[in-house]
């Protein structure tokens, strides 16, 4: 089969390409969900999501009321595949129980959507999966789904911007709401440039995209697909929410260049200390708090340690 055969029959995953608009949330808790599926789960298996999982494998903080709202939204939105034979109309949740003052979440997945989640889990790795997680633009998620379909061949089939603007929700199919950027400087300043710089940034995937014009209008657009050198090892799911928050602790003080190890070890087996910790990064992240000249510094400062402890 050549390489323009293997677009032509490229099979698309329902979920990827269903026309829907999921938030940074919902999309987090989409990548979480797919990151905790394994083939021996029991029909009408619950799935845990434990906020500091969350903080420590995004660097975001979602709280209950967004959560709330986010499941909310997910779980009354429908998915529709079509085949020669039928439509088929499928919801996300069973159930979603919040466990008060307890910092987690159970989910029940529809027992009909889970063989297409198995399916869109196989597009991808644990690291890319991770990957999912650290980008913080919705639009970037989508298209991050999307490349990691065709990331064997090289280049996406070719989308019509009506297609993809319908899948992105930009449009609605009703024509009810207004269409979000129509100018096409806006389409690729607000969603396309930045998908890139992200996705090129945090993932395993280089992407870059054309524009594909009809006399004088842009129709279309295709993106390239390349792998690139991963920038950091993945956390591993299988490990205990636990661990993978330790091992996220341990990675945030070398980012800080705090790598002695006694001080190292008081920081990570300390829980208080480590919840401060990764507070601390996430303001430093959202630029609540400027450290541009010595963070690390003023990390030690805000855990109540010594400032003179040396730190690299």
């Amino acid at each position: 089969m050549d390489h323009s055969e293997s677009l032509e029959v490229r099979q698309h995953n329902a979920i990827t390409t269903a026309r829907y608009d999921y938030t940074a949330c919902q999309l987090d808790l989409l990548f979480f969900l797919l990151s905790k599926l394994r083939r021996e789960d029991k029909p009408n298996q619950e799935y845990q999501i434990h906020m500091n999982e969350v903080v420590a494998m995004t660097g975001r903080e979602w709280h209950y009321k967004q959560l709330r709202e986010a499941t909310e939204s997910m779980g009354s939105r429908m998915f529709e595949v079509e085949n020669d034979q039928s439509y088929v109309q499928l919801w996300m949740f069973q159930k979603v129980e919040y466990v008060k003052g307890e910092g987690y979440l159970r989910i029940r997945l529809s027992e009909d959507i889970r063989p297409y989640l198995f399916e869109l889990k196989n597009n991808f790795t644990s690291y890319q999966l991770f990957s999912a997680l650290k980008i913080s633009s919705k639009y970037a998620k989508r298209i991050y789904q999307l490349a990691s379909q065709w990331k064997d061949i090289g280049e996406t089939k070719t989308y019509d911007l009506d297609e993809f603007k319908l899948m992105l929700k930009l449009k609605d199919p009703k024509g009810k709401e207004p269409e979000q950027f129509q100018r096409i400087s806006d389409l690729k300043a607000k969603v396309l440039d930045i998908a890139v710089r992200q996705i090129n940034e945090n993932t395993e995937l280089k992407i870059g995209y054309t524009l594909l014009k009809q006399g004088r209008s842009f129709t279309a657009v295709r993106f390239y697909v390349t792998k690139q050198q991963p920038k950091q090892l993945p956390i591993p799911f299988e490990e205990t929410p636990e661990d993978a928050k330790l091992l996220m602790a341990r990675r945030h003080l070398e980012s800080l260049g705090i790598k002695d190890a006694r001080l190292v070890a008081q920081i990570v087996g300390d829980e208080n200390l480590v919840n401060e910790l990764f507070k601390f990064m996430y303001r430093l992240k959202t630029d609540k708090i400027k450290a541009d000249k010595n963070p690390a510094g003023l990390l030690l400062t805000v855990l109540g340690l010594k400032t003179s402890t040396k730190t690299a």
